[in-house]
């Protein structure tokens, strides 16, 4: 890897972006387009009522336990008030002898399904919107994720198949797609990629994530399968003002583009450059069968991440609603 371009180069000194266009002081990016507008039309795509939570669990002990980008741990809950507080002498006593649970945790804030702040990902010393990548020592002083768990993202989903369309039940390791491929499996699933949408991709990674044995396979030669990018995509999602890209992988994108093996650039070229909110470690698998048995790809998406002052990212429980 250490023969890869730098960032800058890579993407050029006139790639694509949309700094300033909310002005100097804008920290929520594309989620400018969704507007109320925007909240009525993705309202119009429920039909049945069906309603589908998009966030992994948390904390599970069975299997390979929790997604997790390498180097994260997995949440660490422990209880410290339960039945046995009240075992011993010193126990609270409270009028009508109740007694309750209480526990804490210890938690990557991405380190589930999650939302990364605008500010999350950078290079050349500058963030989203040309903030100084320095407001981010200690905290992220400037794009955080609270301005957009303040704000809310509601509006019109789409999900594209992408395993699916491809006759798979995931996607294999470092495969590959770009928006004409989008394109493509859109059309073959009848459904119309609109400005403004809320683009959900599904890959089958997490089904393959709760199917293994033990993590070790997965992380082996670890390259996750998504968008790879070009200037023709990253101007796709300039034209198509994408507000939010949701996927079932860790990092929404190829980990390694295959030719220059420069590690997500889509972070930067779509967040960092364009103010794309991403989304990452959803699980998809529920909605998309539900969506190929009646043909119904589109429906009301809404999200909000924990409102985590000065947080890099944070936890969410999306939900469509079909």
């Amino acid at each position: 890897m250490s023969d890869a371009p730098a960032m800058g180069e890579f993407l050029g000194a006139d790639a694509p972006s949309n700094w300033g266009k909310w002005g100097p002081d804008d920290e929520l990016g594309c989620l400018n387009y969704l507007d109320a507008g925007e909240v009525l039309r993705g309202v119009q795509h429920i039909r049945s009522g069906e309603v589908f939570t998009l966030q992994i669990q948390m904390g599970r002990t069975d299997g390979p336990g929790d997604p997790l980008w390498p180097g994260r741990e997995g949440i660490q809950r422990q209880n410290v008030m339960d039945e046995s507080t009240w075992d011993g002498e010193g126990a609270p006593q409270f009028p009508g002898g109740l007694h309750y649970a209480d526990d804490t945790a210890l938690i990557f804030l991405q380190g589930s399904t999650q939302y990364d702040a605008l500010g999350h990902v950078w290079y050349d010393g500058k963030l989203w919107n040309g903030y100084d990548a320095r407001t981010t020592v200690e905290a992220m002083d400037k794009a955080s994720v609270l301005p957009i768990a303040e704000k809310g993202v509601v509006g019109r989903g789409v999900l594209i198949d992408m395993a699916r369309h491809r006759g798979k039940q995931w996607l294999d390791k470092g495969e590959t797609f770009d928006h004409d491929d989008l394109e493509a499996a859109a059309k073959a699933q009848g459904v119309t990629i609109e400005p403004h949408d809320i683009l959900l991709i599904r890959t089958g990674w997490m089904k393959y994530w709760y199917q293994i044995d033990s993590k070790e396979s997965f992380y082996e030669g670890f390259n996750e399968p998504g968008l790879t990018y070009s200037r023709e995509l990253v101007e796709w999602f300039q034209r198509m003002e994408i507000p939010n890209l949701v996927t079932d992988t860790i990092a929404n994108e190829v980990t390694y583009e295959p030719d220059s093996g420069i590690a997500l650039p889509l972070h930067c070229a779509l967040m960092r450059n364009l103010g794309v909110t991403l989304t990452e470690i959803a699980w998809l698998d529920d909605l998309a069968d539900a969506c190929a048995a009646d043909g119904r790809w589109s429906f009301l998406y809404a999200a909000a991440p924990l409102k985590v002052v000065k947080g890099t990212g944070a936890p969410v429980n999306p939900i469509a609603i079909r």
